[in-house]
């Protein structure tokens, strides 16, 4: 949905948290329950476009920002600026800036990761959370180590190289996002012509590319100075640092929704997530792809206003 067909008013704003300045789209009345909504690689606010409607239209109160280093948000220099601790503590400054210290948090893909992240590390700002073909980091440092999900996870590495991603990625004016979302899609016009051109001129922006790939980059080689320390020091290696994912407990009410077609991320992923989130309800979306909000957008608008819904009256 473009904005100028949007029922409700989008506005564009700027919020500087966290020594960065973020650049979001708000919808929804100013005294509704906010709900803030992460997007993920290779995308930004944008990836919402059919909720932000459903939701304002609900009577929630919708951020949906750039996350760090995406489209028009701030873009710091280096990977360490990418780390997962710090993208954590962007979006609890985010809430306690926009929504007065606790929100409903939604993440899909790397915003998923966050979301987590966030619920963990700042558990009193996330009133509840969502996340879209985004695993909770237990079970997913658990099936890194099988060779279906590494398989999976190639491109995480090929990420790691210096310059060689950005080339590839803007090869044939950005052709590989075309077929990232295109190809990766199950319903054929989950993506318009429109919709593409937006992503690849918000990918297209002066160093938003490398800020993008720099997610991966900050967690790779934060996985790899925990694994050193393992080896030369002892322990189990699950230390928890600001560039390492955090497999602890989640106790806020959590929905995870999921697209079985995801073709990066194994459906395994979601075994014995209860160990980790004792509360989650999983809903798994059997004619849906890694995309899964633009797959499915009604099937999880719908089941995203009924969690919500019953999280608010809990």
């Amino acid at each position: 949905m473009s904005e100028a067909l949007a029922r409700t008013a989008w506005t564009h704003e700027h919020a500087a948290v966290n020594g960065v300045r973020l650049h979001y789209v708000a919808a929804g009345p100013d005294e509704g329950t906010p709900v803030v909504l992460l997007h993920g690689f290779p995308e930004f606010w944008y990836s919402w476009r059919h909720q932000i409607d459903a939701l304002a239209d609900a009577g929630y109160r919708v951020v949906a920002p750039d996350m760090r280093g995406y489209n028009v948000s701030e873009k710091p220099r280096g990977v360490s600026a990418y780390r997962v601790g710090t993208l954590a503590r962007d979006v609890a400054a985010l809430v306690d800036r926009v929504a007065g210290g606790e929100a409903h948090v939604v993440g899909h893909d790397w915003g998923g990761v966050v979301a987590w992240e966030t619920a963990i590390r700042y558990p009193e700002t996330v009133a509840s959370l969502t996340a879209m073909n985004a695993p909770h980091p237990g079970p997913f440092l658990r099936e890194l180590r099988t060779l279906d999900q590494a398989k999976r996870s190639w491109y995480t590495l090929y990420f790691q190289l210096p310059r060689l991603p950005e080339a590839g990625f803007r090869a044939g004016d950005f052709r590989v996002l075309e077929t990232m979302f295109r190809d990766g899609a199950v319903r054929a016009d989950a993506f318009t012509d429109e919709d593409v051109r937006r992503y690849k001129r918000a990918l297209g922006r002066p160093g938003a590319l490398t800020a993008a790939l720099n997610y991966y980059r900050a967690l790779g080689r934060g996985t790899i100075r925990q694994r050193v320390r393992k080896a030369v020091y002892g322990g189990d290696g699950s230390d928890v640092t600001d560039a390492t994912l955090s497999p602890v407990r989640v106790d806020q009410p959590s929905l995870v929704l999921w697209g079985m077609e995801d073709e990066a991320l194994s459906p395994r992923l979601l075994d014995g997530i209860e160990e980790w989130v004792p509360t989650v309800r999983i809903q798994r979306l059997v004619d849906a792809s890694h995309w899964v909000q633009n797959d499915a957008p009604t099937e999880v608008n719908d089941h995203l206003l009924s969690f919500l819904d019953g999280a608010a009256e809990a």
